[in-house]
């Protein structure tokens, strides 16, 4: 990989829980301070695996090593009875030591970044009883934050079933069971990430990757419905990417996401305390650079921005 890229990620939810906190009674996650939605990273690349697994499926090296009811140190041990059949020497592991000599270990962590597209995308920590070693990602996302402070609603929800029989009995055979349901009436969350040219040469990530990786992001919720998140109720809607024509880059990150502006409701008295209720209330309000964004750049374009960075949009 030869190009550094920076990345705006945009996407919304409406009537959806975008990604509950089970330390808060599955509530959508939200800043205390400011009162904003959150999303972590790793909700965003629990999608971006699923999608691999979907369209990648039982293809070599694309496979996933953190995933649903996944043990990882069998993965481990797949990788050192690899590397024995390659001809590697491999030695009995010492009581009490984690197994490997560390030619074992580098040896084990680069089968496992050539055979798991998230192991070479995203980094793992492997250092395990079976030790494969330590990964840095390439690819690395921060957490997604709301444009505007957030409202939580909450449903009340009755199953007309209960689940055992002496709840039954207590409720005289009318077997209902309450529950709560917690949404998010409507929010846009803007997220940013990086791809690190010089990690990518350690772990083997290559420009093909990427493109998945994008891919990834732009089906990101295609195949993501559930009960908090029905369909249609979450959507990518920007996904801008800067491209340095050298590994180093010519700006900073934060210089480049500082370009694109999202103006937030609360900001205008003009909007009659109404809230935003769907993408188009916000589009007229983002800028690059002073300008609104489809007037500078359409979706499946690119724009030369001097100084050895192309503003690409794919969203």
């Amino acid at each position: 990989m030869n190009n550094r890229y920076d990345f705006i990620y945009l996407f919304d939810a409406q009537d959806a829980n975008p990604n509950g906190d089970p330390d808060a009674g599955n509530l959508p996650r939200v800043d205390s301070e400011s009162g904003q939605g959150l999303i972590t990273d790793v909700c965003l690349k629990r999608k971006v695996r699923n999608f691999i697994e979907i369209v990648k499926k039982d293809e070599p090296h694309f496979d996933i090593y953190v995933k649903e009811k996944a043990v990882l140190i069998r993965a481990h041990e797949k990788a050192y009875e690899a590397i024995k059949k390659d001809g590697e020497e491999q030695s009995e592991a010492k009581a009490g030591k984690r197994k490997g000599s560390s030619e074992e270990v580098e040896a084990a962590r680069q089968w496992m970044c050539r055979n798991f597209y998230d192991v070479r995308t995203f980094g793992a920590v492997m250092s395990i009883a079976v030790n494969c070693g330590q990964v840095r990602g390439p690819i690395q996302l921060g957490f997604s934050r709301s444009v505007d402070p957030i409202v939580i609603s909450e449903h009340a929800i009755t199953r007309m079933a209960v689940a055992t029989e002496k709840e039954a009995e207590a409720q005289q055979g009318d077997n209902r069971t309450m529950g709560r349901k917690f949404t998010v009436p409507y929010a846009l969350y803007r997220s940013h990430g990086f791809v690190n040219p010089f990690l990518a040469e350690q772990t083997g990530f290559s420009d093909g990757d990427l493109e998945l990786f994008f891919n990834a992001l732009e089906n990101a919720f295609q195949f993501d419905q559930s009960a908090a998140r029905p369909a249609g109720s979450m959507a990518p809607r920007g996904l801008l990417v800067f491209k340095h024509n050298n590994q180093l880059g010519h700006a900073p990150s934060h210089a480049l996401f500082d370009r694109l502006e999202i103006e937030p409701f609360e900001a205008k008295p003009s909007d009659d305390g109404k809230p935003p209720r769907k993408f188009a209330d916000y589009a007229p309000r983002i800028t690059f650079d002073g300008t609104p964004l489809d007037d500078v750049i359409k979706p499946g374009e690119e724009k030369d921005l001097g100084n050895g960075i192309t503003l690409i949009r794919r969203i």
